[in-house]
């Protein structure tokens, strides 16, 4: 069986590949929420289908306290700088990038780039 954590892992480093964040340090944080989730996950094999929205959340949480928030909209023609939100909430099932501002989807996770 292959690894989800796996799959995970690479949809959030495409997204900040994407973005260009993807510094030593930030796959770093990429790599410690991909750890806690496997504990996580492993308490709770009917929650995997979360976890990839999880882990993004995860790391946007340690990016604004470390560089501010990440993604951010390109989408909105405004000049205020807005932020992405993983939709749903609690990750999953087939979480997508949400303009905080429009409410519109943007792209789904590991889309960024496209």
């Amino acid at each position: 069986m292959a690894d989800p954590l796996l799959s995970t892992r690479a949809l959030v480093m495409r997204d900040l590949m994407a973005t260009g964040v993807a510094t030593a340090e930030v796959v770093s944080l990429l790599e410690d929420a991909v750890s806690e989730r496997r504990w996580w996950a492993e308490q709770w094999p009917a929650g995997v289908s979360y976890v990839d929205g999880l882990v993004a959340q995860d790391v946007q949480d340690a990016l604004l306290e470390r560089v501010g928030r990440w993604p951010l909209c390109r989408r909105c023609a405004d000049d205020d700088v807005h932020a992405l939100y993983i939709h749903p909430e609690l990750g999953g099932p087939d979480p997508v990038w949400v303009c905080e501002r429009s409410g519109t989807e943007v792209a789904p996770l590991g889309g960024l780039g496209q």
